[in-house]
């Protein structure tokens, strides 16, 4: 299964697969220390988003939400990529300045499948415009917020 996409921040990841139809605060909504969510009413609360391919609808909130992924990169507890369905300059700007992979416009759109996604190992290719999130695994990832 694939699906294609605008690349915005190039690179390549590889993890499982943590979709959430919310969108995402990383200032004061994630962790830096520890990359867990934090953000109580979050479906993700307490899931470790560090090492997987997160996908959300976009990002909310503070510019500081930018330096918190940027944190989140140098502790080694950022995604190993991200996928919106609409970035915005938090997110970008975030994903540039720690080197996180990001796409967004995915098509087919994943959160209709977000039951089947959810914990499938996935690979996430961004070239300069183009992005590709593709599942490489039917086998369940490692368990969410171990």
């Amino acid at each position: 299964m694939a699906f294609l996409g605008r690349g915005l921040v190039r690179g390549r990841g590889c993890g499982p697969l943590v979709v959430s139809e919310e969108p995402i605060s990383f200032y004061g909504g994630v962790d830096p220390s520890t990359g867990m969510i934090v953000e109580k009413d979050h479906e993700l609360y307490g899931r470790v988003i560090a090492g997987t391919i997160l996908v959300f609808p976009y990002g909310k909130g503070s510019t500081v939400g930018s330096y918190t992924l940027l944190r989140l990169a140098r502790r080694g507890k950022a995604p190993a990529g991200i996928v919106n369905m609409e970035s915005e300059p938090i997110v970008v700007t975030g994903c540039l300045l720690g080197g996180i992979p990001l796409m967004d416009n995915p098509h087919p759109n994943p959160f209709e499948l977000k039951r089947i996604l959810s914990g499938l190992k996935a690979e996430l290719s961004v070239e300069e415009g183009s992005g590709l999130l593709r599942v490489v695994s039917v086998v369940r990832g490692e368990e969410e917020g171990a």
